[in-house]
């Protein structure tokens, strides 16, 4: 049975998109201070798995499949929900908003 939080977003999900969200930073390779703000995205999660722990959920192999099948698309806006909840510096919400504008031009105009 799924935990519930907020609206109909599972413990799981939010999972997912925590974990893509650190996988579209790792992308973000213009940001210079990147390697921090991973590391608070760490933190971030490992508090979250310490307070919600999910009996029957394998994080490591969810992670895994998240890093290995997720969209770069994805990543990227989901790492934008969790620069919010990290209060991450604008400049980097910026740069990862630039970055999907790009990806859209690209998709556009293949």
């Amino acid at each position: 049975m799924d935990k519930k939080r907020g609206d109909e977003m599972t413990l799981e999900d939010e999972f997912k998109y925590l974990v893509g969200g650190y996988y579209g930073i790792m992308e973000m390779d213009e940001y210079d201070l990147k390697v921090f703000v991973l590391k608070d995205i760490e933190n971030y999660i490992r508090t979250f798995i310490e307070e919600n722990p999910l009996s029957n959920f394998d994080y490591k192999k969810e992670a895994e499949n998240i890093k290995d099948t997720m969209s770069l698309r994805t990543k990227l806006q989901d790492s934008l929900l969790v620069l919010y909840k990290i209060n991450a510096p604008m400049d980097l919400v910026f740069m990862v908003k630039a970055r999907l504008k790009k990806l859209d031009k690209n998709k556009n105009s293949s």
